[in-house]
């Protein structure tokens, strides 16, 4: 198996969530994931070992799909979104397939950095070292950002029951 297989298919389900959570959309996560992995070859060389393989292809994912937004020029009405009410563990909720969208869709209506932090921390598993690597920032920041966005997440998801 050659070195990229075995990226491929130790962390393509967690570059897969992390795309699925910002995107909401299979096809869009499916295709940015292919297009993660591809970029990754062509630059596997370039990779420094700074950070964990699986935070840098994260940002290449994140790129590449903010990327993809640009070029189709998508914005997002987070107004529109639909928000649904839910149990009080986050983490075990979206492991509930029934509940998973709804709970995807209120992490879409959060503001940046919580969503991503969110999203790094619960779909892509990272650390918060490694998440406050990413954002440049400390780990007790990524560790902070993270419980803000899961109480603003509690908190909408007690609004609609």
């Amino acid at each position: 198996m050659t070195q990229l297989e075995e990226i491929y298919n130790r962390y393509f389900k967690d570059v897969f969530l992390y795309v699925y959570s910002l995107s909401g959309d299979k096809h869009i996560a499916e295709d940015i994931t292919s297009e993660t992995f591809m970029k990754a070859l062509k630059s596997l060389d370039n990779f420094r070992g700074d950070s964990d393989i699986r935070v840098w292809l994260c940002q290449i994912a994140k790129n590449s799909y903010y990327s993809y937004l640009r070029k189709r020029k998508i914005f997002v009405d987070l107004e529109s979104l639909p928000e649904s009410a839910s149990e009080d563990n986050v983490e075990q909720e979206i492991t509930n397939s029934e509940a998973s969208m709804n709970v995807h869709e209120i992490i879409q209506n959060l503001k940046e950095p919580y969503k991503q932090v969110f999203t790094l921390r619960v779909f892509g598993e990272l650390s918060f070292k490694q998440i406050g690597k990413l954002f440049a920032k400390s780990g007790n920041w990524a560790c902070v950002t993270y419980h803000r966005a899961r109480e603003k997440i509690k908190s909408r998801l007690e609004d609609y029951r």
